[in-house]
């Protein structure tokens, strides 16, 4: 029969529990693991496999309680750095929503939405086509791989304990917001501005010829161009996600001390 002190007992406990508690964090928070057609069951299975793997492989946890004040800090820690690794990256994924919210408008439809999965809320359809592109394209150039990668040397960059992340850190994640918006500029210019071209045409057309019903005539083609220079930009989307991708890696490893 196994017996275990009180010390032995805690210091098996904090092994598992801390780890679990970041890289759930970091599921709940990344995308395509925290869309929410990801049943939470699946999540917290996934949160635990890994857990159980990575635990073996990680620098001794610290002695501490995990229900004491110090215990509390240090899990409050481990969520923190899971939930800011995983935002960053939600904040590549949501250039694209941009990009395609846009795009949509420029085309005339904005008004043309659905729910995205992933973020819960209602956007419209040009961004949920972006969306898919980039989620196939992210998982094509192993961005999941390389965001377990990353979760792993987390635990080496920056081990489990009191100290974590710091004001630096989190004013640098808001400083990333003027990499997602311009990554979302990049994406969307050129159809943009072709569709500016397009509405000033139709002006022109309009004014030219008054009896032409523009709104029967318009529409449909500014739909239809729309859709035919979205599809002659899909080969810069690719780049355009693995620069952002990598500006999202380089942060992460940043703010870890890397």
């Amino acid at each position: 029969m196994f017996s275990f002190t009180d010390t032995e007992l805690i210091a098996l406990v904090t092994a598992f529990i801390w780890p679990f508690v970041r890289i759930s964090a970091m599921l709940l928070a990344a995308p395509i693991f925290g869309a929410g057609t990801v049943p939470l069951r699946v999540r917290l299975v996934l949160a635990m496999v890994l857990a159980a793997l990575i635990a073996p492989l990680l620098p001794e946890a610290p002695a501490v309680a995990p229900l004491s004040m110090e215990g509390l800090l240090v899990t409050l820690q481990q969520v923190l750095i899971g939930v800011t690794m995983g935002f960053i990256l939600q904040m590549v994924m949501s250039a694209l929503t941009m990009a395609g919210e846009s795009i949509a408008l420029s085309m005339g439809l904005g008004y043309a939405s659905m729910v995205d999965p992933g973020m819960g809320v209602q956007v419209p359809v040009v961004s949920q086509l972006f969306m898919i592109m980039g989620t196939l394209l992210f998982l094509a150039m192993n961005g999941h791989i390389a965001l377990l990668d990353m979760l792993l040397q987390s635990f080496y960059l920056m081990p489990i304990g009191v100290d974590g992340l710091t004001r630096v850190d989190f004013w640098w994640v808001a400083s990333f917001g003027s990499t997602m918006y311009v990554g979302a500029l990049l994406v969307g210019l050129p159809i943009v501005a072709a569709m500016l071209m397009v509405n000033l045409s139709m002006g022109v057309i309009t004014r030219a010829s008054p009896q032409l019903n523009i709104f029967a005539v318009g529409f449909p083609m500014m739909i239809l161009l729309g859709f035919i220079l979205i599809m002659l930009n899909l080969p810069t989307l690719e780049p355009r996600i693995r620069d952002l991708a990598m500006a999202g890696f380089g942060l992460i490893q940043r703010i870890l001390g890397g």
